[in-house]
């Protein structure tokens, strides 16, 4: 590294010297009007050759400091509107470490813990395993690695990078960022359920032991009956069960019957957010700093909780269930879509958190590496906890004198049900129950914190003047941000609330995403073309792609998708709860499907904008738009 003219030159993977701004630069002049030294030599160093245009001159320099704007996080932006104009980023993670952490926080966080668990139950096991691992191979790890290498290139958000990318495309951004809204606002439920129960693990006495609470039925069945000779009810429940639906939710007997408010879980809900908030208002400065924690210790409690889960009687039943597969559920289009969400749910494909992650990346950061590093620790954390999962189950299976099939209701449930169930045998219960719902509180401010970083980097490269102007700090954006995800939440919250959470997380996380995952594929695989990705990483890291990962994102990736669409269509089946024995009604399907909608739609009418927009009416301004 060396420093010319005020510009520090830094090497780049191909060789070249690439300037970075620190004051503003005056390129010598000699008589005759070519550029040189101060002594009127030729200048020979740093610049390959004479910048003719503002694009050729910022790719060289970069963009000059904004001395007018001093917020870190904003002084980056243009005062342009246009997101192709938008400056690279300032903010950068301070080491590799935080990256991957970040990376690592967000797959191994409830997508892991809560929702690969309960997928695999309610889609027959370990079949579900079989379309995990193909839909991983094929899709999670090349569109990972497409997603990294995208906002590390551009810089920028999913709106700004896929903007820049191709134009036409740039609703499949907008989508992503409204999904992730929409997650943000009932993952963050989760986190308040962690409160409550965190907060209620510190009694003398866990109140899901036994059945001698108000909130219990005459349904409620602890083993240790049977030393009275009492006789087990057919449909008997368990005190964990009993807690978490008579309790906590105080759950009416449908969505079409909302209740009352739980204004306990609302207070845990404020707690959650004010979390989350005070982990990045100074963007990646303070979130990377809470990571190290959220993203480590999560990983120490379960192996510990896997090994006391392993210990426990019936644990075979539900390992048997969990590793042997009953291949006819293959034929289900559900298995498959719910395979598929899993992947890009923990992973963070088609979210947009991942383009975010990388564009704070250095501009020379090993793409694959990290793809690598974060699909091998994915897919190794969702068989521990797969395996603790259904030891715990198996063990509850046994107790209840029922089959594995039907000890969860669905939802939240799992970790709500089954996980207290362990720890109520674990010698010093109550510890080994704070520790527990920290983790889960760690692993799901883990996954908020890269859901509401998405909403927040996009409305920042979205309306960059507005909120120059306007809002002057990044913690006001931020805290804007917290505010309305909290009201957004709200309806997850009343007696009837699960039924609502059951039904958004259907239809925002499994379907809309995998629209969005074939579109943001499309778009840059096809429409910006594979072989300008593979010149950008060339560009990057100063290797192409593999052939593998160029042949998936080219064809195995939209083909696997769009089988994935038709099969879904084929064979639909809509939403239920306590194990199909709830149906929703028809209007809550619509509801479900508007929910969906308000993703999808972003993609069709943001094309037609830019093509109406486009200067003139020949063909070649709209091919200008498509890439």
């Amino acid at each position: 590294m060396s420093v010319q003219g005020g510009c520090k030159l830094e090497p780049t993977a191909n060789g070249v010297e690439r300037i970075e701004h620190h004051q503003p630069l005056k390129m010598p002049v000699q008589a005759n009007g070519t550029p040189g030294s101060t002594d009127r030599t030729p200048l020979m160093t740093g610049i390959p050759s004479y910048p003719n245009s503002p694009v050729m001159m910022r790719r060289y320099i970069g963009d000059p400091p904004d001395e007018t704007y001093e917020n870190e996080s904003y002084g980056g932006m243009s005062d342009d509107s246009d997101l192709d104009n938008l400056k690279p980023r300032k903010q950068h993670w301070a080491n590799k470490m935080q990256f991957v952490l970040a990376c690592i926080g967000y797959s191994v966080g409830l997508g892991n813990v809560w929702r690969f668990p309960y997928l695999c139950y309610k889609s027959g096991g370990g079949v579900f395993l079989v379309p995990y691992f193909i839909i991983l191979l094929i899709c999670g790890i090349p569109m990972l690695f497409m997603e990294l290498a995208v906002g590390q290139y551009t810089g920028r958000g999913p709106i700004g990078a896929l903007g820049q990318l191709c134009p036409l495309f740039k609703g499949t951004g907008l989508a992503s960022v409204v999904v992730s809204f929409l997650m943000s606002t009932y993952y963050s439920v989760i986190i308040a359920y962690a409160i409550y129960y965190f907060f209620t693990s510190f009694r003398p006495e866990l109140p899901w032991t036994d059945c001698s609470h108000r909130w219990n039925t005459p349904d409620c069945w602890i083993p240790e009956r049977l030393k009275h000779n009492l006789t087990r009810p057919d449909m008997s429940r368990t005190p964990t069960e009993e807690f978490f639906e008579n309790k906590v939710l105080q759950i009416s007997h449908g969505i079409e019957y909302p209740g009352a408010m739980r204004w306990e879980l609302v207070a845990c809900l404020v707690c959650a957010w004010i979390l989350v908030y005070f982990a990045i208002w100074k963007s990646i400065k303070s979130s990377a700093k809470v990571r190290y924690l959220t993203a480590t210790l999560p990983f120490v409690l379960i192996v510990v909780f896997l090994g006391r889960s392993l210990t426990l009687e019936g644990a075979d039943k539900g390992l048997h269930y969990f590793f042997r597969p009953n291949w006819e559920e293959l034929g289900r289009a559900n298995v498959w879509i719910n395979a598929a969400a899993q992947n890009f749910n923990s992973i963070g494909i088609a979210f947009g958190s991942m383009i975010s992650f990388a564009s704070y990346n250095k501009y020379n950061n090993n793409i694959l590496h990290d793809t690598l590093a974060v699909s091998f620790v994915n897919a190794i954390t969702s068989l521990l906890v797969g395996i603790f999962a259904f030891a715990t189950i198996g063990n509850i299976a046994l107790e209840q004198n029922t089959t594995v099939e039907n000890v969860i209701s669905g939802g939240p449930g799992l970790i709500f049900v089954v996980y207290p169930q362990a720890l109520a045998k674990m010698p010093a219960a109550q510890l080994w129950a704070v520790l527990f719902f920290f983790m889960l509180l760690c692993l799901g401010l883990n996954s908020q914190f890269a859901i509401v970083e998405v909403v927040v980097t996009s409305i920042q490269d979205g309306f960059p003047r507005w909120i120059k102007r306007k809002l002057v700090y990044h913690e006001l954006l931020v805290l804007i941000v917290c505010v309305v995800s909290f009201f957004a939440g709200l309806p997850n919250l009343i007696q009837g609330g699960i039924y609502f959470f059951q039904l958004i997380d259907h239809y925002a996380a499994s379907v809309s995403i995998m629209f969005l995952a074939f579109f943001e594929t499309i778009a840059i695989a096809w429409f910006y073309g594979i072989n300008r990705l593979s010149k950008n990483v060339k560009q990057m890291t100063g290797r192409y792609p593999s052939f593998y990962l160029r042949f998936c994102l080219l064809i195995a990736v939209p083909l696997l998708l769009i089988s994935l669409w038709i099969f879904s269509l084929i064979n639909y089946e809509a939403p239920t709860y306590h194990n199909g024995k709830y149906h929703y009604p028809g209007w809550a399907h619509g509801l479900g499907w508007t929910i969906a909608s308000a993703s999808l739609v972003c993609i069709p009418s943001y094309a037609v904008y830019q093509i109406v927009r486009a200067e003139g009416n020949t063909f070649g301004e709209v091919g200008r738009i498509v890439a």
